[in-house]
């Protein structure tokens, strides 16, 4: 009866065939080489486990209690051979692992140009790569094309064996962009750049996401990459500026707004400057650069005079102030009163958080040591947060 079991356990192999595995089957010589690199880290450690799972079976029915041929030496304790054999091999896998690692690291670096397209396809100083740049929204991703003078929102587009130069940064939260069939992973923070190179090598339509939890929207936070081959990315550019609209300054504060699902945008021109605009936090009018105050803070400050700057510098990327606050969102103690009158799960009544005490009064302030009191103690806002509550 026992042979049997296995033979109703086969329709679930079915199942498998249904996995999309697509970080063991990619498209961009990238994550080829990424997951080769998993093939043979994976092959290196199994020439430990397997066998020291062999060995354990083996030594384990060898010397069971009903084996009278098995030698019982109850005074051993001591094999140098042994020794040997039990730490070199480990030690020879390390040191490959090691070498393998600090080699893939840096060839696999993401701010590191391409040097080749493909296995035995070299880049050469006559490929041009391709300039995008990304913007992670609440919740949407929008791709401006410096070069073409094109923008979308949740539609990524490129030919097929060309670099790709990607500049990303955020307009809201910390954000993490994915196409697992082209590269790793790179996050996305606001006022910050991080930089990915990459090539896709096979035509097709590929899912990018949103691979950092973001809030309420994160799940939805997805869209298309399209592998074409050159002249369907021509038409695509082509498409895109004839069906697309202007983004200007003000229609991109909307867009910044928080939504989720979506829809593709397509727009035919930018603003100048906008890009950067995002990435200095000053695409809404008032607002001073970040990059400017670098520079004035880079030439010795501007005294009591740069007072006055505070509130042009002040970034309400999660729109609290604005009104537009997401749904669920964590704008940290802000001071306004909940979206409800539940308690959060696992949080506690204590005197940090009066609002949530059961008996809803006030506690005095908090003592810190030496009988000082902390900043701000029992009024909603932490110091690190104030600049953001005004």
């Amino acid at each position: 009866m026992s042979r049997y079991r296995f033979l109703a356990l086969a329709p679930l192999l079915l199942l498998i065939g249904g996995c999309n595995a697509v970080l063991l089957n990619p498209a961009g010589d990238v994550a080829v080489q990424k997951r080769d690199l998993l093939y043979i880290s994976t092959g290196l450690m199994l020439l430990i486990i397997i066998p020291v799972i062999a060995a354990t079976v083996i030594f384990a029915w060898r010397y069971r209690r009903g084996n009278k041929d098995a030698t019982y030496d109850p005074e051993w304790n001591h094999s140098t051979h042994l020794e040997l054999a039990i730490w070199s091999a480990p030690l020879l896998i390390i040191i490959c692992l090691g070498a393998l690692t600090w080699t893939a690291t840096h060839l696999l670096d993401p701010y590191r140009p391409l040097t080749r397209i493909a296995e035995g396809q070299p880049v050469t100083p006559e490929m041009k790569p391709l300039e995008v740049r990304v913007v992670s929204l609440d919740w949407k991703w929008l791709f401006i094309y410096p070069d073409l003078g094109i923008a979308t929102v949740n539609e990524l587009a490129a030919p097929v064996n060309t670099p790709i130069n990607f500049k990303l940064t955020s307009a809201s939260v910390m954000n993490a962009f994915f196409v697992p069939s082209m590269a790793g992973m790179i996050y996305t923070m606001a006022g910050m750049e991080t930089q990915l190179h990459a090539v896709m090598n096979k035509e097709g339509v590929y899912e990018g996401m949103s691979s950092h939890y973001s809030g309420a929207g994160f799940s939805n936070m997805k869209f298309k990459f399209h592998g074409l081959a050159q002249g369907d990315f021509d038409a695509w550019v082509a498409k895109v500026r004839s069906e697309g609209q202007p983004l200007s300054r003000e229609l991109f504060l909307e867009l910044e707004k928080p939504s989720e699902k979506e829809p593709i945008h397509y727009y035919s021109s930018f603003a100048d400057g906008l890009y950067n605009a995002i990435l200095n936090k000053c695409v809404a009018p008032g607002k001073m650069c970040a990059d400017e105050m670098m520079h004035i803070d880079a030439m010795g400050g501007a005294g009591v005079d740069s007072h006055e700057n505070r509130e042009r510098l002040l970034y309400d990327n999660r729109r609290a102030v604005a009104g537009d606050e997401p749904s669920g969102a964590t704008f940290p103690a802000s001071g306004r009163l909940p979206h409800s009158d539940d308690q959060p799960q696992g949080m506690q009544p204590d005197q940090l958080n009066p609002q949530v005490n059961q008996d809803g009064t006030s506690t005095p302030p908090v003592q810190g040591h030496s009988g000082h009191t902390m900043p701000n103690s029992g009024t909603g806002a932490a110091p690190a947060q104030l600049n953001q509550t005004n």
